[in-house]
């Protein structure tokens, strides 16, 4: 299957049947090319206007609420959580997503605004691929998104929701999350294609923006 990183939370995911999941699409104020086209399934993790346009998506399902849901033979959980560190109070709700899609398991933890309890972790469950906030301000920062990611000890880790030359507001860069990270591979592409069995864990993946 292929990862791609569109910018910010949005990543198009695509199947061996060719089934496409589109997570957290974005407006044109946020300062990347915002996504025109057509996607069978659309994950929200909450609604603000950096991870919930879809007006110019053509797409079959929308899901932006807890629960479980088998669509398009792909098996989607939302669970709950918050955007901030006071259980919502700030900033509201936020939904952590896993994606099962061509036998890997993939964690988009949205905008996660505090550092899971261990008992959250254990509801994960196994994780392939975790996509995970580190830009601080909105969500959790780099030392807490390591702290948690080597707590979920996934295969894969993409980190995202941080800042770039295309971002048009003010979140932390990489370097805070790459300092307490090892294993850190600069991809040429905002393209990961996932094959076979993956073996190692914790290896972060920083994927092109362009």
């Amino acid at each position: 299957m292929k990862i791609q990183w569109l910018g910010h939370s949005s990543f198009l995911l695509e199947d061996s049947k060719s089934h496409r999941l589109l997570t957290d699409p974005f407006d044109e104020t946020v300062g990347y090319q915002i996504f025109q086209g057509e996607v069978d399934l659309i994950t929200i993790s909450h609604n603000h206007f950096d991870h919930n346009y879809t007006q110019d998506i053509k797409c079959s399902h929308i899901i932006n609420e807890t629960g479980s849901f088998n669509l398009c033979g792909i098996n989607i959980i939302g669970i709950p959580s918050y955007h901030d560190k006071v259980k919502g109070a700030k900033r509201g709700k936020n939904i952590i997503f896993i994606i099962e899609m061509d036998g890997y398991r993939i964690c988009h933890l949205g905008d996660l605004g505090y550092t899971l309890s261990s008992k959250e972790v254990e509801e994960l469950g196994s994780i392939d691929v975790l996509l995970i906030p580190v830009g601080g301000n909105f969500t959790i920062d780099g030392k807490e998104a390591a702290s948690l990611a080597k707590s979920i000890n996934s295969h894969i880790i993409i980190p995202m929701h941080y800042k770039t030359s295309s971002l048009t507001f003010e979140l932390d860069g990489l370097e805070k999350f790459l300092k307490y990270m090892k294993n850190a591979e600069r991809l040429k592409s905002n393209t990961l294609t996932l094959e076979n069995n993956l073996q190692e864990y914790n290896s972060v993946k920083i994927l092109d923006f362009k």
